[in-house]
């Protein structure tokens, strides 16, 4: 199966697709722009700047040591 990202110009397009569908020769997918990679975005765009490597060693060492102290 091949997969492929098309970009619907015009809405007589969109008909012939989802005649294909109906037909059983192709499967739609909507993806929504709500997904995984808009919400890190969206996150990330929020943040001031980046955690240092010292900061993310240090919260992992904490993690660590709650998780392995049970």
């Amino acid at each position: 199966m091949n997969t492929i990202t098309v970009n619907i110009l015009n809405p007589k397009a969109a008909r012939l697709l989802k005649d294909l569908a109906d037909l059983n020769l192709i499967a739609i997918q909507d993806t929504s722009k709500n997904g995984f990679a808009s919400i890190l975005k969206k996150l990330r765009s929020k943040a001031k700047s980046a955690p240092t490597l010292e900061e993310i060693t240090n919260e992992v060492e904490l993690v660590r040591s709650k998780r392995y102290a049970k």
